[in-house]
């Protein structure tokens, strides 16, 4: 179905289509999904988040700003080989040089994995960058998988004591998996801790030890954080994970902080959205909360 063309209502999709090259505000699809634990056609989404941005404007009514007034932003389209891990790397790399925030649009969560390594060889190495993970799941087996990428990248150099991962689920880890993540010396704060906590207080937290030193930090957006009933198209969501609105809220505190230079959207699979589109949708929110909290930086 059409959409309705209003002049004076301009879509968030057309605002990723007014710059080419070098912008503040970037898009990048890193469709990767072959290697998923389960088998899924997450490489449908990138896709499906683009035309999701065009039921929305740029517009925050809360905050009464347009965040298209103050950041270019443009979209550098698909990796050529997502399911390469070393040469998306690589693209991720060469997008930063050319964007001042990025957002990589997956895909399963191996892209996680990609990204983080790109930020790290643009800002000097794994010891500058810090990792924030909203997740329900720890991602630390072993193997190369959507279930793997923080185990990848602690291997790699990244430390335990700069990651961060916020929503962990009950019975969505194992014994063994979470007495991994302590080794490691990762924070975690699970489901209960944010019940009892505010918001901001657990963002707060999260940017203060990613953060530390003025890293540059890297939000993992593993969407099945959420409840299941409003992401129907992430498989392995459960129920009584977070509302929309305090993803949404999370997104919004955490990209307000200027050390953050990259965030991704992950594990959803467009293929299975409900009729309504609302994950897709939900995910096209993401990154309009994002787009707003940089705008705020420049007012």
């Amino acid at each position: 179905m059409a959409l309705h063309n209003d002049p004076q209502w301009p879509r968030a999709g057309h605002w990723f289509k007014s710059h080419k090259e070098d912008a503040e505000f970037t898009i990048l699809g890193i469709p990767a999904h072959t290697t998923a634990i389960t088998p899924n056609r997450a490489d449908t989404t990138p896709q499906a988040i683009r035309e999701a941005l065009l039921r929305y404007s740029t517009w925050n009514q809360t905050c009464q700003i347009d965040a298209a007034d103050y950041l270019s932003a443009s979209d550098y389209g698909d990796v050529s080989e997502p399911e390469d891990q070393k040469a998306t790397s690589l693209e991720v790399e060469s997008a930063l040089f050319k964007s001042k925030f990025l957002i990589a649009l997956g895909g399963d969560n191996s892209i996680t994995y990609s990204g983080v390594m790109g930020l790290a060889a643009s800002v000097g190495g794994l010891d500058k960058v810090g990792l924030i993970t909203l997740d329900a799941h720890h991602d630390v087996r072993d193997g190369i998988s959507n279930g793997s990428p923080i185990r990848q990248l602690v291997e790699a150099g990244l430390l335990g004591s700069h990651i961060v991962q916020i929503g962990i689920s009950d019975y969505a880890n194992s014994k063994f998996y979470a007495e991994r993540v302590k080794d490691y010396g990762i924070t975690v704060i699970d489901r209960a801790q944010i019940r009892s906590e505010s918001i901001q207080d657990i963002a707060d937290e999260a940017l203060n030890i990613a953060g530390e030193n003025n890293r540059a930090i890297y939000i993992d957006i593993d969407v099945d954080v959420c409840d299941r009933s409003v992401v129907p198209a992430c498989p392995a969501a459960t129920p009584g994970g977070l509302s929309a609105d305090e993803l949404r809220q999370l997104v919004a505190l955490l990209s307000s902080d200027p050390r953050v230079r990259m965030a991704d959207i992950t594990e959803i699979d467009a293929a299975i959205d409900s009729e309504d589109g609302r994950t897709t949708r939900l995910a096209a929110l993401l990154i309009l909360e994002m787009a707003t909290s940089r705008a705020l930086l420049k007012v």
